[in-house]
C-alpha cells in the first residue's frame, strides 16, 4: 500500500518538473504529490519504533512537516501565480525536480528485487573484502550476512547508502549548470558516500563483534556513533557541493525561511500575539 503511495507521489512530482516552471498547473501538480508524499513519511516512524531507533523517527516527522510545508506553499503559488521564497530559484519548483530524479533513482532500488539483491551484495562483497585487508578473520554466512567473531551482521538496503546517494543525485541533476560543474558535484560527493558508507559498515560491525560498547553495542555503534559519524560526513560533502554550486545554497536557504516562517506563526498564534 505505502509502496503505491511513493509512486503515486512520485507521478506528481515529476509531472510537475516535466510542466514549465511558469505553467500554472505545474504548482498543483507539485502540491499535489508533496502531501502525497508527507504520508509516506508520517508511515515511518511505526517502522523505526520498533527497532528502537528513535533518532530517525525524530527524522522522519520532520521531513513528513517540510513535505506538507511544501504542499501548502506550492499550492499558494498555484493559487497566486507567484513564488512566494523571494530567491534567485524558484524553491518549491527545484526542491520538487530534485526530489522527483532522486525518488526515480532510489525506488528502482527499493522495489526491484534484481536491483535490490544486486545493491546489498555489492556492499556486502566490499564490506568483506576491507574486513579481510584490515587481518579480521571474517566470514560469509550468506550473501548479505558477515559473521565476525561469533557475531553475524546482515546487510540490509538501508546499509547501502543509496538513500544519501539518491539524494545527492536528485539536487545535482536539480541544477542548471555547467557539465563541468556538475560532474565536479558528483565525484566529490556520491564516490566518497559510498566509500564512507563501506567504512561506517565496517566500524559496526567489528564493534558490534568485539562487544567495544557492552552488550548494547550494536545499537550504540549504529544507531548513535555510526550515525553522528555519517550525519557530519553528509554535512562536510554538502557544504563541498554547495560550494561548486552555490544555486543549492539558495534552495535550502529558501526550505529555511518557509519552515521558519512557520514555526513563526504558529508560536505566534500560541502566544496570542497574532
Amino acid at each position: 500500500m505505502i509502496e503505491n503511495v511513493l509512486w503515486v507521489a512520485v507521478a506528481f512530482m515529476l509531472a510537475c518538473s516535466l510542466i514549465s516552471k511558469k505553467r500554472r498547473i505545474g504548482k498543483l501538480l507539485g502540491a499535489i504529490g508533496w502531501g502525497i508524499f508527507s504520508l509516506h513519511w508520517f508511515y515511518q516512524p511505526m517502522h523505526f519504533i520498533q527497532i528502537e531507533d528513535y533518532v530517525n523517527v525524530l527524522l522522519v516527522i520532520i521531513v513528513g512537516i517540510i513535505c506538507l510545508i511544501l504542499a501548502y506553499n506550492m499550492f499558494k503559488e498555484y493559487r497566486d501565480l507567484k513564488p512566494l521564497s523571494g530567491q534567485s530559484v524558484d524553491v518549491t519548483y527545484m526542491a520538487t525536480v530534485a526530489t522527483a530524479l532522486a525518488s526515480l533513482f532510489y525506488f528502482p532500488f527499493a522495489q526491484m528485487d534484481s536491483l535490490n539483491v544486486w545493491i546489498i551484495s555489492l556492499v556486502t562483497d566490499n564490506v568483506f573484502w576491507t574486513l579481510q585487508i584490515l587481518g579480521q578473520p571474517a566470514e560469509m554466512a550468506a550473501w548479505n550476512k558477515i559473521s565476525l567473531n561469533g557475531y553475524h551482521v546482515e546487510i540490509i538496503l538501508a546499509c547501502t547508502a543509496i538513500e544519501s546517494i539518491a539524494l545527492f543525485i536528485g539536487l545535482i541533476a536539480s541544477v542548471n549548470a555547467p557539465l563541468k560543474k556538475l560532474v565536479s558535484a558528483f565525484l566529490v560527493s556520491v564516490p566518497i558516500i559510498y566509500t564512507l558508507n563501506i567504512i561506517r559498515d565496517v566500524f559496526v560491525i567489528v564493534a558490534y563483534a568485539y562487544q567495544w560498547f557492552g552488550p548494547n553495542s550494536f545499537e550504540i555503534a549504529h544507531h548513535t556513533v555510526a550515525k553522528i559519524g555519517s550525519g557530519l560526513a553528509l554535512f562536510g560533502i554538502a557544504y563541498i557541493v554547495m560550494r561548486i554550486l552555490p544555486e543549492l545554497v539558495d534552495l535550502i536557504e529558501g526550505i529555511w525561511k518557509m519552515v521558519a516562517e512557520y514555526i513563526h506563526s504558529i508560536y505566534e498564534k500560541v502566544s496570542g500575539n497574532d
